[in-house]
């Protein structure tokens, strides 16, 4: 079972949230935070698999909680921004803090649900809408963003960088293996290769990782 918190200081977006994820039979919803020093304490006290973390809210704000969860030695709760608004410097300020992922509010019902199992089995996910916008102007502003992975991570396979770079699409592991003609679980075999080699914790953090490589020329992804 996904153990999942919600924190959103709308009440009606946490009930529309609580409903669609408790209505799978993979999903429980082990509580809700209407600001982030709640969904700090929460997740402390809960150690939820996903957190699902509106930015903007009061006492303190989705990105310093997601900040506080995601370097808390004592959790390994991942963070899943959901959010109203489209690219901005909080989305930045968001991925740099930790989140494993975000998502425009709105996102369809499905979509919202695989992004949750994506984020707790650790593969991180990105909304389709807006990967190459969001990657384009992150490739414009590292310059001026400290390294989050090691600069120096080598040895990877042309198949592993095949999966990198198709990551960056915002594809998942089935539609990867498509691309590529072999199996989603063969994918998965390169991809978990491909975290441990860069020492990233997703394929999100990956794709960031890439940019900074060179392996990765988001101007010119499909």
């Amino acid at each position: 079972m996904i153990r999942l918190l919600i924190a959103d200081d709308q009440a009606i977006v946490r009930a529309g949230v609580a409903v669609i994820a408790g209505a799978e039979p993979d999903i429980v919803v082990v509580g809700e935070a209407s600001d982030g020093a709640e969904a700090l304490r929460l997740a402390r006290e809960l150690h939820p698999d996903v957190v699902c973390m509106d930015i903007r809210m009061p006492n303190m704000d989705g990105i310093a909680a997601t900040r506080a969860i995601t370097n808390d030695p004592g959790l390994s709760t991942e963070v899943l921004v959901v959010t109203t608004f489209d690219i901005d410097d909080d989305i930045f300020a968001a991925l740099e803090a930790g989140a494993a992922g975000f998502l425009l509010k709105g996102a369809d019902e499905q979509v919202l649900l695989s992004a949750i199992r994506s984020v707790a089995a650790g593969e991180g996910t990105l909304d389709q809408q807006l990967t190459r916008r969001v990657l384009r102007q992150f490739a414009q502003r590292r310059a001026a963003v400290p390294p989050i992975l090691a600069p120096d991570a080598h040895g990877l396979t042309s198949r592993e960088l095949d999966v990198l770079r198709l990551l960056a699409e915002g594809l998942s592991n089935a539609e990867i293996g498509e691309r590529l003609f072999i199996e989603a679980s063969t994918v998965k075999y390169h991809l978990a290769g491909l975290l441990q080699k860069i020492q990233a914790r997703d394929r999100l953090q990956a794709v960031l990782w890439g940019i900074r490589a060179g392996h990765i020329d988001p101007f010119q992804t499909a």
